[in-house]
């Protein structure tokens, strides 16, 4: 009985001498298979995005650890403020996103809602829910690149980024995304409408072009206390933006 005292007591002093960011390794690694990126570009100005936004937050009753994990994210527009209600969340920066997506396609303009579906205008994207995009036997497409993501002790992310083929070039994006936000909206075409949001994304930053295998990172932003939060990597093909994979990884991130 001794013996096995000391040796608990001996386990307990080793595992105190790991440091916090080994003891709470947050990793996640991308597999075989394309994971579906899902934006929505909404805005809390505009009456007919509600039920896109109820839509979109249906992704997190996806159960993790499945085939597919698709990269969800919600970028808020800023173009409807002028009707009469600023949407908080909006950034200028993701209105030029939505811009060049509607360049890529040849199209003329921007609406909201807008889904996109792996870069795509998905304009029927009501006739499907989470489970039918999340369903390997329908969407499986082998992937491009693979992602091994790592969060750091210092709060930054590190990214592995290898394409399947060696040479191949490639350019990538991150977003930072937040759960469970709500707005009492008193002006504008929702006033007196309680919206709440999922997948918002927070923060959009480029990264510069690569060729084959490399690493990157990201500095991450401070979480907004009481949400949950996700940062997502979306690399693609450099020369038709068509992603080759795409990875979410969620932490807690006290700094």
């Amino acid at each position: 009985m001794r013996n096995i005292r000391h040796l608990a007591t001996f386990i307990t002093f080793v595992l105190g001498m790991i440091p916090p960011a080994e003891a709470a390794l947050c990793e996640a690694r991308s597999g075989p298979t394309r994971n579906p990126v899902i934006e929505l570009y909404t805005s809390e100005g505009c009456s007919s995005c509600p039920p896109a936004d109820r839509w979109l937050s249906t992704f997190r009753s996806l159960p993790t650890g499945d085939a597919l994990q698709p990269v969800v994210m919600a970028f808020h527009v800023s173009y409807w403020d002028y009707i009469g209600w600023i949407d908080r969340f909006a950034q200028p920066a993701f209105n030029e996103r939505q811009r060049e997506l509607a360049r890529r396609e040849s199209r003329k303009s921007v609406y909201t809602p807008q889904v996109v579906r792996d870069g795509m205008d998905w304009p029927r994207w009501f006739s499907q829910n989470a489970k039918d995009i999340n369903t390997p036997k329908a969407n499986a497409e082998p992937a491009g690149a693979t992602i091994q993501l790592r969060r750091t002790d210092s709060g930054t992310v590190e990214a592995a980024v290898t394409p399947v083929s060696p040479t191949r070039q490639w350019s990538a994006f991150w977003t930072v995304t937040e759960d469970g936000h709500a707005s009492k909206v008193r002006a504008g075409e929702n006033r007196g409408e309680t919206l709440r949001h999922d997948f918002v994304v927070r923060h959009l930053e480029m990264t510069p072009p690569q060729q084959g295998p490399a690493r990157i990172s990201m500095k991450v932003p401070s979480a907004t206390a009481g949400h949950a939060q996700r940062v997502n990597l979306v690399v693609m093909d450099a020369a038709n933006q068509k992603p080759l994979q795409a990875l979410s990884l969620g932490c807690e991130y006290s700094r």
